[in-house]
């Protein structure tokens, strides 16, 4: 008898080596049947076929259900993201009608003042018109929170702007006339770019006058601009049609001709709101305006020659008038704050007026530079 213990039974066959007593890499490993990716055979050998349809249609459930189940999930995780996106949209739309409320009840208001002495700084910037953020009501408002704050030692018209509306800039020049008189406080005007035709007009009632070398002011006129339709919608077929009670209602229409005589009426009203220009420029000015003839003709200097003219009192910068009056480069802006959502809303009422050719403008005529 063999001593070997793998040799078994008759003729000494060798027994199957036992498993757990040698390791094999192909045999040995993780169980198989824990991956999900390995579908089970639907029946086992000896089964029925009804019994493998039964057991294919379970398998099939079972597949079914694990589908339905991952979509499921999906689902849900993409509800997730939905809301967590609609949160972020409410919470930037709550932040836009925050910002609006207090733009309009609180900080246009202004805070408190400064405790320090400093200048109070009102903004006339871009065109002059009751549509514009260089509008009457604004720039007063502004002039009057100056005008009331103690510590401010003077106030400054900062101009950069070509003109505009001769109505509203003339609200503006009374306005400023009226606290001159009172003589509490002096008020400058400090022109950058330009401050021409209405922009001078403001400016022209305070104190003094203040530009850079290469500023453009003067341009002391009044302009209305149009144009001739009458004879282009005739080439192309088209028929004007417009009624009114009046004989001269519509004599400024583009598409008529304008006559000798309107246009003669039209003239006297340019000339008469001009001598208005005229007239308060003088006022304001006084003796410093020079005798020069073309002074008033609607010219545009620069600051150098507006010195020279006497349009302009000094030569320098915000930052030297600050450092002459309070010692430092230092200021405060009191011109309100404007709403957000009333630009908005101005802008978009703009825009379809311009779309669909109505008049934005309340008067054709203009103290604007061109």
């Amino acid at each position: 008898m063999s001593d070997d213990p793998r040799r078994d039974g008759i003729g000494g066959h060798e027994r199957p080596a036992d498993n757990h007593s040698k390791a094999d890499r192909w045999t040995q490993g993780p169980d198989m049947s824990t991956y999900q990716s390995a579908p089970e055979m639907p029946g086992k050998a000896g089964d029925s076929a009804e019994t493998l349809r039964e057991r294919q249609r379970l398998a099939q459930i079972e597949m079914m259900d694990r589908w339905v189940g991952g979509v499921l999930t999906e689902q849900r995780r993409s509800r997730r993201w939905k809301l967590f996106f609609r949160l972020i949209i409410l919470f930037l739309v709550l932040s836009l009608i925050a910002a609006v409320v207090y733009s309009a009840f609180w900080a246009g208001s202004g805070g408190a003042a400064p405790m320090q002495r400093h200048l109070a700084i009102v903004e006339v910037k871009g065109v002059i018109a009751s549509d514009a953020p260089a509008n009457a009501e604004r720039i007063i408002k502004g002039l009057e929170r100056a005008w009331d704050s103690e510590n401010a030692s003077a106030i400054v018209l900062h101009i950069d702007s070509p003109g505009g509306s001769p109505v509203q800039s003339q609200r503006i020049y009374a306005e400023i006339m009226r606290l001159r008189e009172q003589g509490d406080k002096p008020i400058l005007a400090v022109i950058e770019d330009i401050g021409a035709s209405g922009a001078y007009y403001i400016a022209s009632a305070a104190d003094e006058i203040i530009a850079s070398p290469a500023s453009l002011v003067g341009s002391i006129g009044v302009i209305y601009a149009s144009f001739g339709f009458q004879d282009a919608i005739s080439q192309i077929g088209i028929e004007r049609r417009v009624l009114t009670a009046g004989e001269n209602k519509a004599f400024l229409d583009p598409f008529q001709p304008l006559d000798e005589g309107a246009e003669a009426f039209w003239e006297s009203v340019l000339t008469q709101t001009h001598q208005q220009f005229i007239n308060d420029v003088r006022a304001g000015r006084g003796d410093r305006l020079s005798d020069q003839s073309d002074i008033f003709s609607g010219l545009i200097w620069s600051g150098e020659q507006g010195l020279e003219l006497g349009l302009v009192d000094h030569l320098a910068s915000l930052e030297e008038v600050a450092r002459d009056l309070v010692g430092e480069a230092s200021w405060e802006d009191y011109t309100p704050r404007l709403d957000p959502f009333d630009r908005l809303t101005r802008r978009f009422t703009q825009m379809a007026a311009e779309t669909l050719g109505l008049t934005v403008s309340n008067s054709p005529l203009r103290y604007q530079a061109q």
